[in-house]
This record gives C-alpha cells, structure tokens and sequence, in this order.
C-alpha cells in the first residue's frame, strides 16, 4: 500500500466519511500530516417569502465554532489516541468542492467518502466527489458506501 505525507479527508459527520478518515489514517506516513476538511455550505434564499415565522438566524461564526467543535469530537473517536502524525481539523464556510480543492495546495493526496447518489437523484444534486474527482491536481481516492458495493456486485435479473 503505497504512503503519503500530507493527506486531505474532506468531512461531512457521515459515518462513511469517518470511514475514509480512518482509511486516510494508514496512508499517512510517520511524521506526516492529515488535514480534515469540514466545509459548512452557505444558506442563500432563492425566494423572496419573508422570514416571519422561521427559525433563528445564526451567526456564521457560530456555525464555524459549532461544527469545529464536532469536528474535534469526531476525530478523537475516530482516530488512536497515539498517533505519529500531525492532525489538523479545518472547519471553513463555502461551496464545498472549491473548499476541497483550494485545500488540496500543497497536499499529495485527498481520500474521500462518496454519497454513492446514482441517476436522477445523481443528476440533479451532482456530486462534489466527482467534481473533485474531475479537478483536482493531486490523487484522490473515493470510497464508495459499503450499501452500494453490496448491490453493484448482485447479478441483474
């Protein structure tokens, strides 16, 4: 199995991203560095209804910390207690594939989950591993729900 110095874990709290964050884990050589990357997407309100009667506004400052903190709990859940190599949780505000792939700069790989979406769901949603996938300067390995490797390998009837 081939290593890596600086690793990128995009995150986004799903069970198969903590998943590709342990798998990431064992390609990072001793010494080495694992970024993982939480991108809090913005809310833009696309009609013009009044907020009278929804929730809350929450400062986007906030949000950073709220998911920071998250983040910190699962990678201590996630990770061994004593690990040889320099763990960073990174919690930023954007489209989640430009996020990806501005952090990627300076990086030798990305490891990252997959939603597994397939046709129209697929079509109209996207999806930011294949974006990633298509534009990153650096290797990316997805992996795909344990769900959909199940069904992809039953023969079709």
């Amino acid at each position: 199995m081939s290593t890596f110095r600086r690793v990128l874990v995009p995150h986004d709290f799903s069970d198969h991203a903590t998943k590709a964050l342990r798998m990431a884990a064992r390609l990072v050589v001793p010494n080495g560095r694992l970024l993982v990357l939480h991108v809090v997407t913005p809310f833009v309100p696309v009609t013009d209804i009044p907020t009278i009667g929804m929730s809350s506004y929450v400062a986007p400052e906030e949000l950073l910390a709220l998911a920071q903190k998250q983040l910190d709990k699962t990678l201590t859940r996630a990770l061994p207690k004593k690990t040889k190599m320099r763990v960073e949780a990174r919690v930023v505000i954007g489209d989640p594939y430009q996020r990806i792939i501005h952090a990627a700069r300076g990086m030798d790989a990305i490891v990252m989950a997959t939603a597994g979406r397939t046709g129209l769901s697929h079509l109209l949603i996207g999806s930011v591993a294949e974006k990633v996938v298509r534009h990153s300067p650096i290797p990316v390995l997805t992996l795909r729900p344990t769900a959909g490797r199940k069904a992809a390998r039953k023969p079709a009837r």
